[in-house]
């Protein structure tokens, strides 16, 4: 019995214990090489986006790019597009409208920024808390407001992530729950608009996770 809406995100398994968080060891699939000895149609559908996507993060980047910038990006787009994909179907725990998933990712990419921008670049990370031709007077409310900028940042970029992907997954659930109780006429209707919201939904998982992947890029981009 459903308890309230969002227990349908908390699905149970039949064993003691949960197996819900594998489903995000699903991505795994696509990665063993024995996919991408020849070229294939899945290598060709996977390397024609992943090129656009390489050049765009090149710009973002500027000059301070390099292969392990471009690759720890790319695979973080990558995880978090196919996490995103895999809870569409039915039964599949959707792991990355969890803030445990997402929070998980941000807090570790905000740290290592961090980390890395004060240690190396200390100087740098000073006058980034105070924007170029702020008055005098406002410059101790600028450090105060770009230090607090800075400190939810990891917070705006899980809570973004898990709230689109649970919108569209409570939205679908409100539709179908009316279903039984529908005439033939009007389920022939809430079928033809479950079907457009799948299609939304799948345009969404890939957006989210370009959107998650570019903030971060820039964030990066930031501190060094």
């Amino acid at each position: 019995m459903m308890m309230n809406l969002f227990s349908v995100f908390d699905p149970s398994s039949s064993m003691s214990w949960s197996l819900n968080w594998m489903s995000s060891l699903y991505v795994f699939i696509f990665i063993p090489m024995v996919y991408w000895f020849s070229p294939s149609r899945l290598n060709y559908m996977m390397l024609v986006p992943l090129k656009i996507l390489e050049s765009n993060f090149k710009d973002l980047l500027e000059k301070k790019v390099n292969a392990v910038n471009l690759l720890l990006f790319l695979s973080l787009l990558i995880m978090i597009f196919f996490n995103n994909f895999f809870g569409l179907f039915p039964y599949i725990f959707t792991s990355s409208s969890h803030l445990i998933f997402s929070l998980s990712l941000a807090l570790t990419l905000w740290f290592s920024f961090m980390i890395y921008g004060w240690s190396n670049h200390t100087n740098h990370m000073f006058a980034h808390l105070v924007p170029q031709g702020t008055p005098s007077v406002l410059m101790s409310f600028m450090v105060l407001v770009e230090s607090l900028s800075n400190s939810i940042r990891a917070g705006t970029l899980s809570v973004r992530l898990s709230a689109n992907m649970i919108a569209g997954h409570l939205l679908m659930t409100l539709i179908s729950s009316t279903g039984p109780s529908l005439s033939m006429f009007f389920l022939m209707f809430m079928l033809v608009g479950q079907s457009m919201l799948i299609i939304l939904e799948l345009s969404v998982s890939l957006i989210q996770a370009y959107v998650f992947s570019v903030l971060s890029t820039l964030y990066s981009a930031e501190v060094n």
